[in-house]
């Protein structure tokens, strides 16, 4: 919602016309489209990502279980920047750029890239931006880090593989990444999954339906799974478990000093035994460490040191999404067209930042106890982007006007910048292969409609790709 917020610091002007979106996953790929959309003539939407193809990032531990649907998870960027409503014909921009390349480095007006782009005049690794949206996540658990490096922490098998050549984000790359996680499943008669997060639930449920005879356990440190969602959540879980004979052992924390003990254990030598901090011992041939995720904000942090949260490692944001370093007002500025009582009453939420071009969205913010999950990147996606178009609106306005009258510092309605606030956390968790528990807007139901691959055609046809068929999705 716009709340007569209104920023008046000024980004930087380099002339190339470009808002840059680093990272093409949930939150990115819909910023910029709302950008392509809504960009006037002359200005260009650029998304870079290290991968070539979108990885849909909730099938992965599904497809790392289940052969035969691993090429799913990796869907085209190719009808990104095509019309909604027309999904054959272009947007208005035909500038729109999509790059698959590593980011490495950033600074207030440009990004380095690991390599140059000459066919789309990029003839140099770094590309200047008059806006920019970070939306490069988090580093995902073991179980589903495709670019992680290869562990054997939570397999001591692992060391015995040949190296493996170095992942650089294809599609060809993760399904063979899945088809081997899937054979680890397999030869496993038993497996600990440590955490009770979504991942971890998903991940114990999913093994325990698709191989019935293996043993397997999880390791929760809460006494309750889920414990953001109602209570009934946890027990509808709980009652799942049960009936997929899944072993849960709540309220103890692993020992990671024991994983690590354990880690040179060579095949043949029976499972691996670690133990939880009481003292508990566990044995598994496969350990897969589902604990959660390391925000992706190291580029932040090199740029500008005070753009992080310590205590979290998160991205300061104002509620507009900008990244949030307050910078001295300058004298004499007005921060905003409203009345003074007005003025006084939202004082604590009119900032100004030294950073008013810079917005980050997704599981890098620290955005007011958000959810970390896909949707809720999406929609802080869809705030950012209509705030960048809020900006350059006035900023072409004010332009114009300095051209032809002399420049006018009043803020029209439709510039006023827009609040992003967490709406009700909302979840959807399989159990097992057809059956799932959701919460969203406070109702808690379950659904026995499940199917194998996750309805990943649905996830295609939201990226463009619709009408897909089954051979469709090898591409």
């Amino acid at each position: 919602m716009s709340n007569g917020i209104v920023n008046r610091s000024s980004p930087p002007s380099n002339g190339s016309k470009t808002v840059v979106v680093m990272g093409g996953s949930y939150g990115g790929c819909r910023a910029a489209r709302v950008l392509a959309e809504g960009l006037p003539r002359g200005w260009r939407v650029v998304l870079i990502d290290r991968n070539s193809h979108i990885n849909h990032i909730y099938n992965l531990p599904r497809y790392a279980v289940l052969p035969g649907h691993e090429h799913k998870a990796f869907i085209p960027y190719d009808n990104l920047f095509h019309s909604t409503s027309h999904p054959n014909d272009p947007l208005n921009n035909e500038q729109h750029l999509r790059l698959h390349a590593t980011i490495t480095s950033l600074n207030p007006q440009s990004i380095g890239l690991s390599r140059s782009f000459p066919e789309h005049g990029i003839t140099e690794s770094s590309l200047p931006f008059d806006y920019a949206i970070y939306a490069l996540g988090s580093h995902l658990p073991i179980p589903i880090d495709l670019w992680g490096a290869k562990s054997n922490i939570d397999d001591p098998k692992a060391s015995e593989t040949p190296d493996l050549p170095v992942y650089t984000g294809t599609k060809e790359e993760g399904t063979s990444w899945l088809q081997r996680r899937q054979k680890r499943v397999e030869s496993a008669s038993s497996v600990l999954v440590v955490g009770g997060g979504a991942l971890g639930i998903q991940f114990a449920s999913d093994i325990a339906d698709v191989y019935p005879n293996k043993h397997v356990t999880l390791l929760h440190s809460r006494k309750r799974l889920l414990p953001r969602f109602d209570p009934s959540i946890h027990a509808e879980i709980l009652q799942s478990l049960e009936d997929l004979n899944v072993e849960v052992i709540t309220g103890e924390r692993l020992d990671l000093q024991s994983v690590r003990e354990t880690s040179g254990q060579k095949a043949g030598t029976g499972p691996r035994i670690v133990k939880t901090m009481s003292g508990r011992e566990i044995a598994a041939d496969l350990l897969l460490l589902c604990t959660g995720q390391i925000p992706n904000t190291a580029l932040l942090e090199e740029m500008d040191s005070r753009t992080i949260v310590p205590e979290n490692a998160m991205a300061r944001v104002l509620q507009t999404m900008q990244l949030n370093v307050p910078s001295p007002r300058p004298s004499g500025l007005h921060t905003a067209t409203i009345d003074q009582d007005e003025q006084l009453q939202s004082e604590s939420q009119i900032k100004e930042t030294a950073y008013p071009h810079m917005f980050v969205v997704g599981d890098a913010a620290d955005a007011f106890d958000a959810l970390n999950a896909g949707h809720t990147a999406y929609y802080q996606g869809e705030v950012a982007a209509r705030n960048i178009l809020r900006l350059i609106r006035r900023q072409e306005r004010l332009s114009a006007d300095g051209e032809n009258q002399g420049s006018d510092e009043t803020v029209r309605e439709d510039e006023e910048l827009e609040l992003y606030s967490p709406g009700p956390a909302a979840i959807k968790v399989s159990l097992g292969l057809t059956r799932l528990v959701y919460e969203v807007n406070g109702i808690v139901g379950t659904r026995e409609d499940g199917t194998d691959d996750l309805n990943a055609a649905g996830m295609w046809a939201s990226y463009g790709m619709t009408n897909v068929r089954e051979e469709d999705m090898f591409a």
